[in-house]
């Protein structure tokens, strides 16, 4: 059996979210656009699930608007709100550790006339509110910083970033489609405008994700056609995925803290393990804040070991990863996360991320903290060996 350390690639569906999709995906098959009453039917699903969504961040379930993925969530924040916003502010900040989903979005805007700026983070992988302070301006557009990165796990003071871009007169956004569920988020606390979560990442199925656009912000859509989603994002509704995402998300409000106070415990326990065993390990990125069960280690002098540690670990029964799962075509590569905090090329290919979720175990934490001596230990011998 595979001891699966890899959740903040996805996460495997809870038991009782299948359970409620089971009916979507066979009798209740209805249009939610249909006005006979299997069509009648999947609307009240999907407003449920509104409901739900909107709950886990304290917004209003008229503020949710569903899609495809925590990706086109992203793309519909960014390029919707500088296409719909005033042309006299042309400015985009972001992150240098944006997920792909914002970067990219940013990138293309630029060709489209936006002044894109990377706001740099220190050695732990924070963004500097003072730095934003100094940069957000009365002709930036929109702010994205995310809640918590997807590869060294640190979080983000983004609702100090979010007050600034409101000062401003600016938008803000953030991803959180590593933090929802796991920290807490809520839109009414702090002055954030949009935000995109994925249902698969909080034991939810793959193919459906929301963006939270905060009542009163214009969006441009960028999908068009038969006016669903208020318009902003044409296309039938995927009523079981919804169902399902909300599903996920009421089961993370409800259980999310009790779940979130056994992964720090984890955490630790996995950290200090690892620490024990093999005294040339550390931290990447902030030690204590952090999501609750993420872990993103590397072995000094071996950093560029990582894949071959991960693939050692897959043969071992261990999934784990060494970044972002959206990356793992270049996963031998320089990480730019770790560029961003100042590693060297050879040391930016060194992340091991092990990830934990609801239905890890102490066993497995001492399983893995068991093994991975032996296998940091052979790739000690290889890489001397090559020198």
């Amino acid at each position: 059996m595979t001891i699966y350390f890899d959740n903040s690639a996805t996460t495997p569906v809870d038991p009782r979210v299948a359970e409620a999709m089971a009916p979507w995906h066979s009798a209740a098959f209805g249009n939610p656009s249909s006005l006979h009453a299997l069509g009648r039917a999947a609307r009240e699903a999907v407003e449920a699930a509104r409901e739900q969504v909107a709950a886990l961040i304290g917004a209003k379930a008229k503020e949710i608007v569903f899609v495809a993925s925590g990706t086109e969530a992203d793309n519909l924040a960014l390029a919707g709100a500088f296409r719909a916003s005033p042309s006299d502010r042309d400015g985009v900040i972001v992150s240098a550790i944006e997920h792909p989903a914002v970067l990219e979005t940013a990138k293309a805007l630029r060709s489209q006339g936006a002044a894109l700026t990377l706001a740099p983070v220190d050695s732990d992988g924070l963004a500097d509110t003072d730095w934003f302070r100094r940069h957000v301006s009365a002709t930036t557009r929109i702010v994205s910083l995310m809640a918590a990165n997807n590869v060294i796990g640190t979080v983000q003071p983004f609702a100090e970033v979010a007050a600034i871009a409101r000062q401003a007169g600016a938008l803000f956004h953030t991803d959180a489609v590593q933090a929802a569920g796991r920290i807490p988020l809520d839109v009414r606390a702090a002055p954030i405008d949009l935000l995109s979560i994925s249902a698969h990442k909080l034991h939810g199925p793959k193919g459906v994700g929301a963006l939270y656009v905060r009542d009163g912000v214009a969006l441009a859509p960028i999908i068009h056609g038969g006016g669903q989603e208020r318009g902003l994002r044409s296309a039938t509704e995927n009523v079981a995925g919804i169902v399902g995402f909300g599903w996920a998300a009421e089961l993370a409000r409800e259980q999310g803290a009790a779940d979130n106070v056994r992964l720090v415990a984890l955490r630790e326990r996995l950290i200090e393990g690892v620490f024990a065993a093999c005294p040339q390990a550390y931290v990447i990125g902030h030690r204590h804040r952090r999501l609750p069960g993420h872990v993103a280690l590397a072995f000094s002098g071996q950093e560029g070991e990582a894949i071959r540690l991960m693939l050692a670990l897959d043969e071992a029964g261990v999934a784990a990863s060494t970044g972002s799962a959206c990356s793992a075509s270049h996963a031998d590569e320089p990480s730019y996360v770790l560029r961003a905090l100042g590693f060297d090329p050879f040391r930016a290919r060194g992340a091991l991320r092990l990830t934990l979720g609801r239905f890890n175990t102490e066993a497995e934490v001492d399983r893995v903290v068991s093994v991975l001596p032996g296998l940091v230990g052979g790739l000690r011998r290889i890489a001397t060996a090559r020198r």
